[in-house]
């Protein structure tokens, strides 16, 4: 580094140098001179403005952006969706209930179910080639029913033939179920020809096909289905239902055998438990073929574990799309279930009022949510809660072609009788 003495001799050196260059150029004592072609090469260049050519910096504050006022829409913005369409490697097996004629039966038509290959109604990607149908039931003797629904049974109260006529003829029934109660031994403990001799009744009062319900005691319902296979040969009618305690009990394979030797098809029971559905079932194939069976993975109502119900439907219907065979049968529910809650009968308080809706809209409700659940067959009371039920499947399966203002009319209609329960 250079010391200040130094800087100062080199300076006053330049300028003497520069006073020479000046003389000989004849220019000394100009103030201004011009050069051209000239090139200048400067070592060192120290510039040091004084304090009065230092500018204060302005600050330029930008105008204020006024926010734009605010404007309520008027439309929603449109935008393409693309629903994502996804195909399962299982399916759902079809299953037909009834014979006609010419099928060695005397029905005036049959009832086909499954075949879905989708979950419930997901019909962007296909719609289910058969709706859900309905079952309306009746009973082979004179049981307790709520006011709510003994308003419209009391003039066939006991005479299951005439209570399965009005249900096709008035209620637009797809199937009848016989509840052959009498038959349990601790009520009446009706023998099974007599059983049968009703289960032939109404297979002559009605051309649609029939459900068989027995009491729940095994060995009985076992004895009723037997008798009952042999007089119906070839009607293709379902039994509700075979269980495991059949097994337990040693008559699950009687019972069985008869289906198969008869023509007749099976409803098969458990609570709640899918293994054990997967286990019954493989147990009956060893006597009845796959396209035979049905399966009722148990019914709660609502506010009665209705949420357990949905789980376990909607648990067996994904794994058979996604392979499980021993789980690929159509679905029945028991949502007559929904009738053993208090709720439905029991005078509450003015907030549960009025109490003849409350009964239709519990049935009502249990159904739909199975619905949405994939369950194939309702067994169903209350006009009403049936009527309700075979809309909401229209609407649903016709792809948005109904109206749907007209699927809450049943609320308004007119409900004789006090409402009372008894």
């Amino acid at each position: 580094m250079k010391t200040l003495g130094e800087k100062g001799e080199k300076d006053k050196a330049a300028a003497i140098e520069l006073a020479g260059l000046l003389r000989l150029l004849g220019i000394e004592g100009k103030r201004e001179i011009e050069l051209e072609d000239v090139e200048l090469s400067i070592g060192e260049l120290i510039l040091q403005p004084s304090a009065a050519t230092v500018a204060t910096p302005r600050v330029i504050t930008p105008p204020a952006v006024l926010a734009p006022p605010k404007v309520k829409p008027t439309t929603i913005l449109e935008a393409p969706f693309t629903p994502f369409v996804q195909e399962y490697p299982g399916q759902i097996g079809e299953v037909k209930l009834g014979a006609t004629k010419s099928e060695g039966g005397s029905r005036g038509k049959t009832v086909v179910i499954g075949g879905a290959i989708t979950p419930a109604f997901y019909l962007f990607e296909k719609a289910p080639p058969h709706p859900p149908v309905i079952a309306i039931d009746t009973f082979d003797m004179k049981v307790r029913l709520p006011k709510a629904i003994r308003m419209y049974v009391e003039e066939f109260w006991g005479d299951p033939a005439a209570w399965a006529k009005i249900a096709v003829d008035k209620w637009g029934a797809d199937l009848i179920t016989v509840h052959l109660l009498s038959t349990d031994p601790l009520i009446e403990d009706t023998p099974p020809a007599k059983a049968a001799k009703t289960v032939e009744e109404v297979l002559q009062a009605v051309d649609v096909p029939l459900i068989i319900g027995g009491c729940g005691d095994p060995r009985k319902d076992a004895e009723v289905f037997m008798k009952v296979a042999e007089v119906a040969e070839g009607e293709r009618v379902l039994f509700s239902s075979v269980t495991l305690d059949m097994g337990d009990a040693g008559v699950l394979e009687g019972v069985a055998k008869a289906a198969g030797k008869y023509g007749h098809l099976v409803l098969a029971f458990t609570a709640l438990d899918l293994n054990r559905a997967k286990e019954l079932n493989r147990k009956l194939y060893d006597y009845v073929p796959e396209d035979r069976i049905l399966m009722d993975l148990t019914t709660a109502a609502l506010g009665y574990g209705l949420e357990y119900s949905f789980t376990i439907h909607e648990r067996a219907r994904m794994a058979a799309l996604m392979g499980d065979s021993e789980l690929q049968h159509p679905v029945l529910a028991g949502t007559t279930n929904a009738w053993a809650a208090r709720e439905t009968w029991m005078k509450l308080g003015p907030e549960w009022e009025p109490r003849r809706l409350r009964g239709p809209l519990w049935e009502t409700t249990t159904a739909l949510t199975l619905l949405l659940a994939g369950v194939d067959v309702f067994m169903m009371m209350h006009p009403d809660a049936i009527r309700t039920m075979r809309k909401v499947i229209q609407q649903l399966t016709s792809r948005g072609k109904a109206d749907p203002h007209k699927i809450v009319n049943w609320v308004n209609a007119r409900i004789k009788g006090e409402d009372e329960h008894d």
